[in-house]
């Protein structure tokens, strides 16, 4: 299983989801790729335990493309979210995927997703993990 974890700006998001999904991951001999929109982004996922790394427009490109799962901020399939890091190439990358999207709906994004209850990122986390397994 190929699970890719796209985030931008800090990689707070994608560091926190990969410290709470790499232990169950790394069990089932899955693979979690990190990719950053910036290199600062890259670093924190990485450095939370992501086991391949890699930055920018061409990446998220490349790894969507061979991802089962691909995680991350509801904004990573909105051109010019993430205070303008996404591009449109990099969201359409992401949205004609084959691979099942798990996206969190983080308000910064200037998107709103009726009918989504609203949650910490703790309880998105766990979610995540429930669904993965």
């Amino acid at each position: 299983m190929n699970v890719l974890i796209i985030d931008g700006m800090g990689g707070g998001l994608g560091k926190a989801v990969i410290e709470h999904i790499a232990p169950m991951l790394h069990t089932k001999q899955a693979t979690i790729t990190a990719v950053g929109t910036n290199s600062a982004a890259t670093s924190a996922m990485l450095k939370a335990g992501a086991n391949i790394a890699a930055t920018g427009e061409n990446a998220v490109i490349y790894n969507a493309a061979k991802a089962d799962y691909i995680l991350g901020a509801i904004g990573i399939i909105a051109t010019n979210a993430m205070h303008g890091e996404v591009t449109a190439k990099m969201a359409e990358a992401i949205t004609a995927s084959n691979a099942h999207k798990i996206l969190i709906p983080v308000d910064k994004c200037s998107i709103t997703v009726l009918g989504a209850k609203q949650s910490t990122l703790a309880e998105y986390l766990l979610e995540i993990i429930r669904y993965l397994k």
